[in-house]
């Protein structure tokens, strides 16, 4: 039998359920408004202090803050394991991982000591960018880009595919047509060129120099142009659907019945499930 004076807990971890993971109580929407300005500005201050004169102006400033939001964020990765029924699963979850993660480094950097680590510690510490992961969870768009994403993912994963193949050629032919003199030393490398030329970025650290390997060269970067747009088409048009499959299942949810007021039926029905009337 358990102990009288924790008879409250599983109430206390309902309530607190309904504040942290809910939206729909004023006390829920108030701690998803706090959250959201705990992290972004947070990661403003994070930003903020890798420019050199304002962190040598305001190191204490920055110091505390860092403090105080992993204090927070602390208190709020503890509750979500409190509450939630399956705390080994919440943890090892996307989200639980990217709470952890926006904790872990301050507490680290207090075990790690010594002038030589100094750079292991500012790396460590640039973690905390972690924290706008975190913002996911509020964004309900994310569902529909996320979908948009899986339903296409062999799409793209053909599309890349074929990208890659491209490259291959492109690299190997001009291998063969520029060679070593030229900076194309190996196939590999020349692929390399291939997809950044590809790509539009066009680093100039390789170059054809002959008139048959620019003139390939040109017919690549307009080849990448046209490239760069299949994908965008096929993720803009998942997106679309997703977008369009969610609105409908938002009406469905919304249909009510005029006589006793029960909502969500489906987009088919004809009669109320609820007291049989004529929708």
């Amino acid at each position: 039998m358990s102990h009288p004076d924790f008879k409250f807990l599983p109430q206390l971890r309902k309530n607190l359920f309904v504040i942290v993971f809910g939206t729909d109580t004023r006390a829920g929407k108030l701690f998803d408004i706090v959250l959201l300005w705990a992290i972004v500005l947070s990661v403003l201050s994070v930003m903020l202090e890798s420019v050199r004169e304002i962190r040598e102006a305001y190191a204490d400033l920055f110091f505390i803050s860092e403090w105080f939001f992993t204090i927070l964020f602390t208190i709020e990765y503890s509750l979500r394991i409190f509450i939630t029924a399956e705390p080994k699963k919440y943890a090892f979850s996307f989200f639980g991982i990217i709470d952890l993660l926006a904790t872990l480094p301050t507490y680290l950097t207090l075990f790690v000591a010594g002038g030589s680590y100094l750079i292991v510690i500012r790396s460590i510490r640039l973690l905390r960018i972690f924290r706008i992961l975190k913002l996911g969870r509020y964004l309900r768009e994310a569902s529909v880009l996320s979908n948009a994403l899986a339903a296409s993912r062999h799409k793209i994963l053909v599309f890349l595919g074929a990208v890659f193949t491209l490259a291959m050629i492109m690299g190997t032919l001009m291998y063969m047509i520029e060679g070593g003199e030229s900076g194309f030393t190996s196939i590999p490398r020349s692929i390399y060129w291939a997809i950044v030329t590809i790509t539009t970025v066009g680093y100039g650290d390789i170059a054809p120099q002959t008139i048959l390997g620019q003139a390939v060269a040109s017919m690549l970067m307009l080849m990448g142009y046209a490239i760069i747009a299949v994908p965008t088409g096929i993720v803009t048009t998942e997106i679309a659907q997703a977008e369009k499959n969610r609105k409908k299942k938002e009406s469905a949810a919304k249909r009510e019945c005029i006589a006793c007021g029960k909502i969500g039926h489906a987009k088919d029905a004809i009669f109320c499930k609820n007291c049989a009337a004529k929708l």
